[in-house]
């Protein structure tokens, strides 16, 4: 382990007895975590051997604010905004309506039964990357959704990193009560100069007859490497919609753990991302079904240029108690280049009877034949495989969580593609 990472860091940090404590015992047993390595499946195929930790150092006070990172008036239309900057809370707001209904945004250690809430989804780390993020995490962040509360805006959680040679630790707790409707959406940005490591972690509990709709939207500047885990937990009658959009970072990998513990529990996994240049972009997925009467549906999609790279790798378990599940996982990958480069492992564990689940992927250029159609009407061939892609996505952005984070997506895929245009035919620029 660097240097960097010792126990006088992690001490120096805020929060109450609790948490601190918390932290020492991770310290003090850090040295016995064994780093990642692509031996071990869950890393197969990554980048992760090009991590050099001896670059980054954890922060043990908050970096000053050199310049504005968002716009303020933005957001009058929220349940509750909260700003995480280098893991530190910023700043918050919530509206008089949620506040009124008792939803709680804040600090988790500023909540009498936060150390209950603490990695209480996500008991054990699941890697070298989740020790030290209980270790150096500065502010846990929690949102606390009371028994039947019902929010028509989003809370929205603003993670940005403007720190340089920095290994950054943001950390949130959600938990939607019974009979509960929520939408929580997530942005991560970064200033475009720097250099650092990034390594966030959800934890969302979903109790009975709950719904919550989250969405992570990656927009990471190209110097930032992104190692992010999510683990939800839902309960009976319950449903989760997750909602990733992959777009920044120069390896930018999410985890998703989703365990289906309540009769008749419900999620729907949906994720797309957009490889240029020499990015790397890599999903992990856990769908655990736990209990009877479960169904989980998963897309993923993505788009590949330069010399971009995606790997998808993931898992339906099924486990004995867990009749009448259905699970369905489907990836799909678009190369744009020769030189990109996609894998796709989607897999089963079945441990009982009276199921259905199915898995497909796909790795491949733009449809042949598609492209054709539209070339036989007069229409150039990149104009034509740009629409192609266009429509690609079409079905992912549909299940955006809010209006709001399909349009930023598509506005960015737009973007994007017209950059890629105007590289293939310039005179498409004027």
């Amino acid at each position: 382990m660097p240097i960097a990472f010792n126990p006088s860091v992690s001490a120096a940090l805020p929060g109450p007895a609790w948490l601190v404590d918390l932290r020492r015992e991770v310290v003090e047993g850090i040295g016995d975590v064994d780093p990642p390595s692509t031996d071990e499946e869950v890393w197969r195929y990554s980048r992760i051997g090009d991590l050099d930790l001896d670059r980054f150092q954890p922060l043990a006070i908050q970096a000053p604010l050199v310049k504005p990172f968002m716009d303020s008036g933005a957001t009058d239309a929220n349940a509750a905004t909260v700003v995480l900057r280098n893991g530190w809370l910023e700043d918050s707001s919530i509206s008089t309506e949620a506040a009124a209904l008792g939803v709680t945004v804040g600090r988790i250690g500023d909540l009498g039964d936060g150390a209950a809430y603490f990695a209480s989804v996500l008991s054990t780390p699941a890697d070298l990357f989740g020790h030290l993020n209980r270790a150096f995490g500065p502010e846990p962040l929690a949102v606390v959704v009371p028994d039947g509360v019902r929010l028509d805006a989003p809370i929205v959680v603003r993670v940005h990193t403007d720190a340089d040679s920095a290994a950054l630790f943001p950390r949130l707790f959600v938990r939607c009560g019974v009979d509960t409707d929520v939408t929580v959406v997530e942005h991560h940005t970064s200033a475009s100069e720097v250099v650092s490591m990034v390594s966030p972690v959800l934890e969302a509990q979903v109790e009975a007859d709950a719904r919550l709709r989250h969405a992570l939207v990656q927009n990471l500047g190209t110097g930032l490497w992104n190692l992010a885990h999510q683990a939800f937990r839902v309960d009976q009658n319950a449903t989760v919609e997750t909602f990733v959009a992959g777009l920044g970072g120069c390896y930018a990998r999410t985890r998703t753990d989703c365990r289906l513990v309540g009769r008749g529990a419900e999620a729907r996994l949906t994720a797309a991302y957009y490889g240029e240049q020499d990015q790397t972009h890599d999903f992990r997925t856990f769908q655990e079904h736990a209990a009877p009467d479960t169904t989980s549906e998963l897309l993923f999609k993505g788009a590949l240029d330069g010399t971009s790279r995606s790997i998808y790798s993931g898992l339906i378990k099924v486990d004995p108690e867990a009749v009448r599940t259905r699970a369905y996982q489907t990836n799909r990958n678009i190369k744009l280049s020769a030189d990109a480069w996609a894998h796709s492992v989607p897999n089963l564990e079945i441990e009982t009877d009276d199921v259905v689940c199915s898995h497909a992927s796909t790795v491949s250029p733009v449809d042949e034949e598609q492209l054709f159609y539209l070339e036989s009407r007069g229409v150039p061939t990149t104009i034509a495989e740009r629409l192609l892609v266009e429509g690609f996505f079409d079905d992912v952005i549909s299940r955006a969580p809010t209006e709001a984070v399909g349009l930023a997506l598509r506005a960015t895929l737009v973007e994007r593609l017209d950059r890629r245009l105007r590289n293939l035919r310039p005179e498409a620029a004027a």
